[in-house]
């Protein structure tokens, strides 16, 4: 059984006392090969850069700034650190220049770790614009360079030093919003704020000693630290760090997890894949599929199908679902989904191929977990109930809605504020302590959450109707022609669209069809296929919410070109920025 803990250095302490010899850490080797750290190894790399840092004068409350995607040294430095009383401030290697530099000013860091040497060499060029930085590391650089991680863990080896008296409400990391408006903001969380998620969680899901986990969340994101590195390190299970995305299926399959965390864009592209599939098998396979997928449906439902139906279903899970959760490597007991909404098709599809998954809700300004379905307590459409010690209301008088209104949170895993943001705070933290989240939502007669949009996001057209975007987007992209979408029609007669073409299902189609993709975004034929795309996924939307002209563009929405944030959501400013002149001309048409 996990032991209680209250910081999160006693969470580590308590794992590398209680499981010195399991896995912790697996890393991909060059060759192929998964090479693995166990507790107590990790326990010492944490020991020695302690000891690093506070040779470098590190101290209690000073900010250490981490520019990394995962690795074990992420997690080491984060540890370390946290023995100090010191504040991590994790950031996104994708992350411009510019970025960093407001952040690291932003918060007042000392210390700066760096992922590799161009962005060591980026950052060292920069140093007159950093007045509170007074050590760079460099986790690539050669053991003999000073600045190096290497050097850092020699140099604590030689000179030991032990952790200090940590409080529950110390601040543990300053997590910077993604920024979809404006500069991000520090959102700072103290280790009583993540010792309490990471506690409430543990009564809602049967970790253990014995899981296994392909980690592939950005931990510089509180889902991924609370979910992945916190909650696995608690139960003393071991987590596989992936190395890049477009081998997160192989790596699964070689890997084998038991639990997995994840988001609604892995599945959304699992079901894509699974469903272009079966398009081209037989139409008896394609029928068998179907009709499984609905008994699966039906039963969790607790409709009971026929005998034949029942049976069709053993059949194609021996078939077709048990090859696919081979890919998953074959062990998966369960995932947990968040960050964003999980279509109730995808949700359903999933399930019927075996997978239970669990969606929840949350923010980084709630540590973050909110709400969770889990094993017994399972709706799908929702993100589940309260976890315990969390209580949730909804505001509806911001909306004049009987039923939908604004999510508001009150409970331990709640941020202690932004920094240097006291107008901010003023605006979503209440008197009691409650968090405004700016999210809009239901309870049904359950009490279970369903998430209805944004209130940021939400506009209203010409005939006073209210559109809230993004829920409506996700169901489109779910078409396998749409790589991505957004909706447009802020005090406009209707909604209008940009698309993003999938580039490789457009390109099927066109060769089994022999159109030319020529001038792609002026092609009637791609046109008429995208608007028959979004008739067919737009079943659940209401008249007034489907648009009824698009537009498309071939430039997807990345981080890299600055329209997603790094946790992939839409940068909706960003996006009208660059495509506003064309999505405003759409209502110029006749």
């Amino acid at each position: 059984m996990a032991r209680h803990f209250s910081t999160l250095v006693e969470l580590l302490q308590n794992s590398v006392s209680d499981y010195p010899d399991k896995d912790f850490f697996g890393t991909k080797s060059s060759n192929g090969s998964w090479n693995w750290t166990s507790y107590q190894e990790f326990g010492h790399m944490v020991d020695q850069a302690r000891a690093g840092l506070k040779e470098l004068g590190l101290a209690h409350g000073e900010r250490v700034a981490l520019i990394s995607d995962n690795r074990v040294e992420w997690a080491v430095i984060t540890f370390a650190a946290y023995g100090l009383g010191a504040c991590v401030v994790p950031m996104y290697q994708a992350q411009k220049t510019e970025e960093w530099e407001f952040i690291l000013n932003d918060c007042g860091a000392k210390v700066v770790v760096c992922a590799t040497d161009e962005i060591f060499e980026a950052l060292s060029g920069h140093r007159s614009n950093l007045p509170t930085v007074e050590s760079l590391i460099g986790l690539d650089l050669p053991a003999e360079h000073c600045s190096s991680y290497r050097f850092l863990l020699n140099t604590g080896k030689s000179n030991p030093a032990e952790c200090i008296q940590v409080a529950p409400s110390d601040l543990a990391t300053f997590i910077y919003t993604s920024g979809t408006t404006g500069n991000p903001k520090g959102v700072k969380l103290s280790h009583h704020n993540f010792a309490s998620n990471t506690l409430a969680g543990g009564q809602r899901f049967d970790f253990g000693p014995g899981d296994l986990s392909l980690a592939f969340l950005p931990w510089a994101h509180s889902f991924g630290q609370t979910a992945e590195v916190y909650t696995l390190c608690y139960y003393g299970a071991a987590m596989a760090i992936n190395d890049e995305i477009p081998n997160l299926v192989e790596n699964l399959a070689i890997v084998k997890p038991t639990v997995l965390v994840a988001v609604p864009r892995i599945f959304n592209r699992i079901y894509d894949g699974v469903n272009k599939q079966i398009a081209a098998k037989p139409k008896l396979i394609q029928k068998l599929f179907r009709s499984a997928v609905a008994t699966a449906t039906a039963a969790e439902q607790g409709t009971k199908s026929s005998l034949a139906a029942r049976i069709g279903h053993r059949l194609a899970d021996q078939l077709i679902f048990s090859k696919i959760r081979l890919k998953f490597g074959g062990k998966l007991r369960f995932v947990c989904s968040g960050s964003a909404a999980l279509s109730t098709e995808v949700a359903q599809f999933i399930h019927a191929l075996g997978i239970d998954v669990y969606e929840g809700y949350g923010l980084t300004e709630t540590s973050p977990i909110v709400t969770a379905n889990y094993p017994g307590h399972r709706k799908v459409g929702s993100v589940g109930l309260p976890l315990p010690g969390v209580d949730v209301q909804i505001d509806t008088s911001v909306t004049n809605d009987k039923v939908n209104g604004e999510i508001v949170v009150r409970g331990p895993n709640v941020m202690q504020g932004y920094h240097n943001r006291d107008e901010e705070n003023s605006a979503v933290l209440q008197a009691d302590g409650s968090f405004r989240t700016g999210d809009l939502g239901r309870f049904d007669k359950d009490g279970f959450l369903f998430i209805t949009g944004r209130i940021k996001e939400q506009y209203k057209l010409e005939n006073g109707k209210y559109v809230v975007p993004s829920p409506l987007e996700e169901e489109l992209k779910l078409s396998p022609y749409i790589s991505n979408i957004m909706l447009h029609g802020a005090n406009r007669p209707f909604n209008v669209a940009l698309i993003v073409p999938d580039a490789a299902s457009l390109g099927e189609w066109a060769k089994r069809h022999e159109v030319s993709l020529a001038e792609l975004e002026n092609n009637d034929k791609v046109k008429e296929l995208l608007f028959a795309e979004l008739e067919k996924f737009s079943a659940s939307l209401k008249g007034y919410e489907k648009p009824r002209r698009i537009a498309i563009v071939s430039e997807d929405f990345t981080t890299e070109n600055d329209l997603l944030t790094p946790t992939m959501k839409l940068k909706r400013r960003k996006v009208l920025e660059r495509y506003g002149a064309l999505l405003e001309s759409l209502y110029e048409k006749n």
